[in-house]
């Protein structure tokens, strides 16, 4: 089983950056592809980035595109999420995920989650 733990979120102003840490442990955590969601207040759940367990692939939502980035150090078994230029439409719960397939980030649900990370973004 994989276990995970977000951290960096916080409170921060429209334009500047934040950068969000999901520390997995497990026995076949590095193999894993992970990833990350947000759910905003009044919002669904929707799909931000994902990684594949080598780092040479990933995917990303069109809403953040050009401002974040999905990295991985598997010496460390951590994913980070860069967020730059942040919006106060990024606000919401940030999620780390993983799963064997990358391709379930974008169609299906991670069968492991962690419990989530605050991103607050004011105007």
């Amino acid at each position: 089983q994989v276990q995970l733990v977000e951290s960096g979120g916080g409170l921060v102003q429209a334009g500047g950056s934040l950068r969000l840490s999901c520390a997995a442990s497990g026995r076949t955590s590095s193999s894993y592809g992970m990833g990350w969601f947000r759910q905003a207040p009044g919002k669904e759940r929707e799909f931000v980035a994902a990684i594949n367990w080598s780092g040479v692939r990933t995917y990303g939502a069109d809403s953040v595109k050009g401002r974040f980035t999905i990295s991985r150090d598997n010496a460390k078994n951590t994913v980070y999420l860069q967020m730059n230029s942040l919006k106060p439409e990024d606000t919401a719960n940030y999620y780390c995920a993983a799963d064997r397939a990358l391709a379930i980030f974008t169609t299906a649900v991670p069968n492991y989650w962690g419990q989530g990370t605050q991103v607050t973004v004011s105007s």
